[in-house]
């Protein structure tokens, strides 16, 4: 008999249907994200900001207003939670996303640091590998999904995840 396929694990926390606790919700009039605690923390602040949409990772993301606007939103609610709740790691703030094959779920999630990781040697799994992927810096994944205009010719080009042809 086949199993049923059950939800991720994001999406079952984004819908409240766990018992995890949430930092930032649809309770707070936000129907994008939601934000918690990594359950295994690598830094001395470590949260996740998580779309309320399942999108399985940052190869799903376009250059489109709509996946721009919603990265910038989850930048500035993990932003805004490090501020409230490590004001003294103002110069030690750190967001990003893994890449895959890096990423532990398969549900987009902003990873927000206040640092330092503990133990220090967890900022390996916070890297960037270049073009195998690893980590990227929420702000660099911004300039590449960021909508153009019409009249720039580059825009036009078709991307293969990260890569144009032009690219290639």
């Amino acid at each position: 008999m086949a199993r049923a396929i059950s939800p991720c694990i994001f999406c079952q926390i984004a819908g409240s249907s766990n018992s995890t606790p949430l930092l930032h919700s649809v309770r707070s009039l936000d129907d994008k994200v939601v934000a918690f605690k990594d359950i295994n923390p690598s830094a001395f602040r470590h949260y996740l900001v998580v779309p309320v949409e399942h999108i399985p990772t940052v190869n799903d993301l376009q250059r489109r207003n709509e996946d721009y606007t919603l990265v910038s939103h989850m930048i500035n609610v993990g932003e805004t939670l490090l501020r409230r709740d490590a004001p003294q790691s103002n110069q030690y703030r750190f967001v990003g996303f893994h890449q895959p094959p890096f990423n532990s779920v398969d549900h987009l999630h902003l990873h927000c640091f206040a640092l330092p990781f503990i133990p220090r040697w967890k900022q390996l799994k916070y890297m960037s590998l270049g073009p195998l992927g690893g980590f990227i810096e929420a702000e660099k994944l911004l300039e590449k999904i960021k909508p153009c205009h019409q009249s720039l010719h580059r825009c036009n080009e078709i991307t293969v995840g990260f890569l144009s042809h032009s690219e290639l």
